[in-house]
């Protein structure tokens, strides 16, 4: 059996351990890009921490001829959290027939969000063959471990979760898309305007590709399709997280002062055409000492059922959920399809 091979683009935070992982679990490193002229010229050893490989890191404008260059099974993205950030580099591997699996939020069920970005994809996916999809924690946190106890419950009226992490953690893409940093006036202005437009308006900018969704909007779209939902209306409230102290975030590089906005709490309601009521909340901030990731769902019904994950290694979580949705991607059909559609998240240990 010839080894998977697989290209890296975006060689930050997660991507020592997606390259670890997916090496140890017996996949060939063939080629890794970034932005960053710090990184750019090296080994990836010098990110991963460990031997030197013999892949340079490579500038992102040379993807396109990368991937022809060295044909690889795989590319694992690991760089920014909106479709629109990533339409370029997605298309990209689509062109080339190339499969990728990205731990971009919004990729997780990009329908409901960006469908024209989606549908091109899907349409160029399936022209070269190869699959484009979305995965990371949330695929068992706020995915999977959820229509796991769904299966178990007789009677289902409303599922309820909230799940928080430290923006800290993921780079300052994600910070900066979770307000870190922003006074409590430019984040009303640049975050919480979109929530006080009408339904009408927010189908309208959707449609254009400008809708900025939090990341319950994309995993409620998720839960809907893998539990055969039809959802009806959705709504997005994002309200400031705020601190009595000064923080200092080293993502973003600076002190985020007292009361200013360390993140946000965004809270996406789905009503269902079954009658089931989805409500969802993440919270992403700079952290204090004091606070740890937490995860809390409950289906309520007969009977009524609620888990909490406490302090999880939410990136490691999330880089190993990628690597072992390799296989599935690999074998799924051609297209932009969700994980939704590639059975339960496994482990997978492959051998060669």
């Amino acid at each position: 059996m010839e080894k998977i091979k697989f290209v890296q683009i975006g060689c930050g935070k997660m991507s020592i351990y997606t390259m670890r992982y997916a090496i140890e679990n017996g996949y060939e490193i063939v080629g890794a890009v970034d932005i960053n002229p710090e990184v750019i010229g090296k080994d990836v050893s010098s990110v991963i921490g460990c031997d030197k490989l013999g892949v340079t890191i490579r500038n992102v404008n040379e993807l396109d001829s990368l991937l022809k260059e060295v044909k690889p099974d795989i590319a694992i993205v690991t760089t920014m959290s909106l479709m629109s950030d990533l339409e370029s580099v997605l298309m990209t591997c689509a062109e080339n027939g190339v499969n990728a699996i990205t731990t971009c939020e919004e990729a997780f069920y990009p329908a409901n969000s960006s469908p024209r970005i989606t549908e091109e994809l899907d349409r160029v996916a399936k022209e070269t063959n190869c699959t484009i999809t979305g995965s990371g924690y949330q695929d068992a946190f706020w995915g999977n471990l959820i229509t796991t106890i769904a299966g178990a419950t007789h009677n289902i009226t409303k599922i309820k979760g909230s799940s928080s992490y430290n923006v800290e953690d993921y780079g300052i893409a994600l910070a900066q898309a979770h307000g870190a940093g922003l006074t409590l006036e430019d984040f009303d202005k640049e975050v919480a305007s979109s929530d006080r437009m009408s339904e009408e308006q927010r189908l309208e900018i959707i449609e254009k590709g400008e809708f900025a969704p939090s990341y319950m909007w994309n995993t409620n779209g998720w839960l809907c399709d893998k539990l055969g939902l039809t959802p009806i209306h959705q709504t997005q409230k994002c309200i400031p997280m705020t601190h009595t102290k000064d923080i200092y975030s080293s993502t973003l590089n600076m002190t985020v002062k007292a009361g200013d906005a360390t993140g946000m709490s965004a809270v996406v309601t789905t009503e269902t055409k079954e009658g089931i009521v989805i409500e969802s909340e993440c919270i992403g901030k700079v952290y204090a000492d004091t606070d740890c990731d937490k995860n809390e769902w409950t289906v309520y019904g007969e009977p009524d059922t609620t888990f909490v994950v406490t302090r999880p290694s939410t990136v490691e979580l999330t880089c190993a959920s990628i690597v072992n949705r390799i296989p599935d991607v690999i074998k799924a059909e051609s297209g932009f399809i969700p994980t939704s559609r590639m059975g339960e998240l496994k482990y997978q240990k492959i051998t060669f």
